[in-house]
């Protein structure tokens, strides 16, 4: 009896080992009535040999199965009638080994007027480092910590930072005048480092250090209410070491080599658009890892291009982002990256997104910039781009390295771009030394530098604590500093004016000038750009639209200038006796009777309205 009891025992255990066995299916859900309905759902388990998938509805209607040689994967291409419903569809999965159900949701699409609404140079983008930013919710510092390696509050580790700082601090970034946030990537990261979120290991759920789907989704809807916009920090290249796919590939094609044996990216963004560029280098770019915890996937494979597009909608459809800011642009296949991003834009037409080319030449960035002046094979369909020349220059200007000459000379050679107005215009960010430890602490090259961003051409970015001065450099963790306050125990709160101190309200009020200024009038935001060149270290330039004409003066002379303003006021003016000139750093008026022999102040940044 016991014999027949353990053969019956054991025949039992080896049939429930080959049933079909269903894990997850991603994306989780879809939407009815999404113009986006032809969607592959991918789905995780076991036993899917020779597996045949029906539905039970024929507004939801199964069209081809996809079995890889791993067997714990398998795609299933739907089509969603328009007459389809929100609600849960039953899909039956079936094998010579038995039937497994799943019951797949739609979902009634609910998107608000100020969902998807885009991005351009009417804002200005205010980047957050989350982990290093604000801490609201302490609760959630040390979950999910058993891959991290870095001590907490060290350079490298986590410091507790997350969405609920965010959302605390969003009437502070509204009151700065801000009308944009761009955060660096929240998705779960069960990493090495994980604290910089560029490593993902789930592309589907939010890192619970930072929060949950839903805290990200009220983050949205919060801000949007604040009349604030999120643009979403977006990864197609890579992934992280420790995601589930690398122990157990979905196919033999998802990623470009393996960890043991894989080309490392030369980063030679160059290749990609140089005309005599040999394959080789191209593939360099292309399919090499960005560094070795960061398996490259393979665009070339239909079911990685099928689940980035699809895993990109679903973020924008279900947290109702603005827009996206594109990582490590140039490593991706840009054949790919044109498919995605001209799928996203014809689905939601308002919606914007900047791709990241560090690359210092306008020639280079304006290649990868929608409707090119240079040949290419293809159109990109990436709107705006990240402007690292313009960055380089001012940042040189900032550090000593060169004169107002060099910002003058990349201004100059716009000419090689489809829109300079669609460039991301910036001095520093997450990866490259921050402007005040570029300037050496120098408050007028800092100042200059804030003026130059916010008030020449483009979409403005500034990075959380430049309006304080914040400092840092030469270690990705100090330039990912912890902003004053924004974590317990802070003995200062540089959130409030009465605890900052006195350089620090200094470089906020003069921040806060400036982006008022911009708010207020158009001719700063949107008006044509008229530079001249430097002489004897002072640059005018102007923004002028209809009526308006703005004519800034940055003097890094030793000494005060004498100039002819009446020389810069054109097209558009005539000299009268009623002309009024008012500094708009001051709200004096000016005498037009000495628009010849005007003074401008050695180091010092003016701002003029010719009205």
């Amino acid at each position: 009896m016991k014999f027949i009891l353990l053969f019956l025992y054991l025949n039992l255990s080896i049939l429930l080992a080959q049933q079909i066995s269903i894990t997850k299916i991603e994306p989780p859900n879809w939407w009815n009535n999404h113009s986006y309905n032809k969607i592959q759902l991918m789905v995780y388990g076991k036993n899917f040999e020779d597996v045949k998938v029906e539905s039970n509805d024929k507004n939801f209607i199964v069209e081809k199965v996809f079995i890889p040689q791993n067997t714990n994967y398998c795609f299933v291409d739907v089509f969603i009638s328009n007459r389809a419903e929100a609600k849960n569809y039953e899909l039956t999965f079936s094998n010579k080994n038995g039937i497994t159900k799943y019951n797949y949701s739609l979902l009634e699409r609910n998107n608000e007027e100020n969902e998807h609404q885009g991005f351009s140079s009417e804002d200005v983008v205010y980047l957050i480092f989350p982990d290093r930013f604000s801490n609201g919710d302490t609760a959630n510092d040390f979950l999910f910590n058993e891959k991290e390696e870095f001590e907490f509050k060290s350079l490298n580790g986590r410091h507790g930072g997350d969405i609920q700082g965010m959302i605390d601090q969003l009437d502070y970034i509204k009151q700065l005048g801000a009308t944009a946030i761009w955060s660096t990537p929240l998705l779960e990261n069960n990493m090495y480092m994980s604290y910089h979120g560029y490593a993902a290991t789930d592309l589907y759920n939010v890192d619970p250090r930072f929060g949950t789907n839903e805290l990200y989704k009220k983050f949205v809807s919060t801000a949007h209410k604040k009349g604030l916009k999120i643009i979403y920090d977006h990864v197609a290249n890579h992934i992280g070491i420790n995601h589930s796919w690398i122990e157990n590939p979905p196919t033999n094609n998802w990623f470009h080599g393996t960890p043991q044996n894989h080309q490392n990216a030369d980063h030679n963004k160059l290749s990609l658009v140089d005309n005599y560029a040999d394959k080789k280098n191209i593939t360099s770019v292309d399919e090499g890892w960005f560094t070795n915890k960061m398996p490259d996937l393979n665009q070339s494979d239909c079911h990685v291009s099928k689940y980035i597009i699809q895993n990109t909608i679903w973020w924008i459809e279900f947290s109702g982002i603005d827009g996206i800011r594109e990582d490590t642009y140039p490593y991706v296949n840009q054949q790919f990256m044109s498919k995605w991003a001209k799928t996203i834009l014809d689905i939601y037409p308002n919606f914007n997104i900047v791709g990241e080319v560090w690359k210092g030449e306008p020639a280079v960035l304006a290649k990868f910039q929608t409707n090119t002046l240079f040949e290419r094979e293809f159109d990109s369909h990436l709107p705006v781009v990240t402007d690292f020349a313009i960055r380089d220059a001012i940042v040189d200007f900032m550090s000593g390295k060169a004169n107002l000459n060099k910002i003058y000379e990349i201004f100059g050679k716009d000419f090689v771009y489809s829109n300079p107005n669609n460039l991301l215009i910036f001095f520093d960010n997450h990866d490259t030394d921050r402007g005040m430890f570029a300037a050496k602490n120098d408050l007028f090259k800092f100042k200059a530098g804030i003026t130059l961003v916010l008030t020449t051409r483009g979409i403005p970015q500034i990075f959380y604590g430049t309006e304080i001065g914040l400092d840092g450099g030469g270690h990705h963790g100090r330039i990912r500093g912890e902003f004053p306050g924004g974590f317990p125990g802070d003995s200062l709160n540089a959130f409030n004016q009465s605890d900052r101190n006195i350089t620090q309200n200094d470089i906020f009020d003069f921040t806060i000038k400036l982006l008022h200024l911009r708010k207020e009038f158009d001719a700063i935001r949107n008006g044509k750009f008229t530079h001249f060149a430097p002489k004897d270290d002072l640059y005018i330039y102007k923004k002028t639209i209809k009526d308006q004409e703005i004519i800034f003066a940055i003097n890094d002379n030793m000494n005060d200038q004498i100039v002819d303003l009446s020389y810069y006021i054109g097209n558009i003016k005539n000299i009268k006796n009623n002309t009024i000139v008012k500094n708009l750093m001051t709200g004096d008026i000016l005498s037009n009777k000495n628009l010849n022999t005007f003074t401008i102040p050695n180091k010092s940044i003016s701002i003029y309205l010719i009205d």
